[in-house]
This record gives C-alpha cells, sequence and structure tokens, in this order.
C-alpha cells in the first residue's frame, strides 16, 4: 500500500482525493473533511498536520468566519493527487474485475444500501 499512496497513508489519501473533488478551489473546513471522511476531529487534524508538513495542503484562515480556518491544496498536492487517482482507478478495476458485469451491479445496489443505513443513522 505505501507505494500506491506514494508515501501516503491511506487516510491522508482520502483526504487529498477529497479536496481534489471539492470544486475548482480545492478548498473545504475542517468540518466539512471530517463528517465527509467519517472521522474524529482530532484524527483530521493529525491527518492534516502530516499533510502541511509534506507541503500538500495549506490551512487558512477563513474570510467568512474570524474563527473559522479553510484547507487547500496547494500545487504539490494537487499535481500529486492526479498522479495517484488513475493508479487508484486501475487498482479498483482490478479488484473487480473477478466480477461479472450483474455481479458488479448488485455489489454497487448493495453497498449504496449499505452507505444509506450509515449516513441515515449518523
Amino acid at each position: 500500500m505505501e507505494s500506491f499512496f506514494q508515501g501516503l497513508q491511506p487516510g491522508e489519501f482520502d483526504v487529498l482525493a477529497t479536496l481534489r473533488r471539492s470544486g475548482a478551489s480545492h478548498t473545504l473546513g475542517p468540518t466539512q473533511l471530517f463528517e465527509t471522511l467519517m472521522v474524529s476531529s482530532g484524527g483530521m487534524t493529525n491527518r492534516l498536520d502530516r499533510l502541511e508538513r509534506a507541503g500538500l495542503i495549506v490551512r487558512a484562515p477563513n474570510p467568512e468566519d474570524r474563527w473559522g480556518t479553510l484547507v487547500s491544496l496547494t500545487e504539490k498536492g494537487l499535481e500529486l493527487v492526479d498522479r495517484i487517482v488513475p493508479l487508484h482507478v486501475e487498482n479498483e478495476a482490478r479488484a473487480l474485475a473477478t466480477l461479472s458485469r450483474e455481479e458488479q451491479k448488485t455489489l454497487n445496489a448493495l453497498l449504496a444500501k449499505l452507505l444509506d443505513g450509515v449516513t441515515a443513522s449518523s
């Protein structure tokens, strides 16, 4: 797993990928991140600290909330996640290749049902 994530922990990759998907600014608040990724605020702080030390993200004051912070991908972070995502997608395709198209559809439906249940209870 280490080489696939280019030295990142899977949870750190999740943060970078979530910021990448967040829109043109590649920016979210820490609360949005830990709620989206379903980790504790302390766990998110640790991930953000490591990513910031690596120069992959930057934290800045939120201009709309003087107590808030915004987390953004740096150019280095954007380049890294853009390099890793295609590898991740290929890896997922290999993992699913053992299932027929119909089995993949069934798996997708079951995972969607599971996710709906988890998000409804939180």
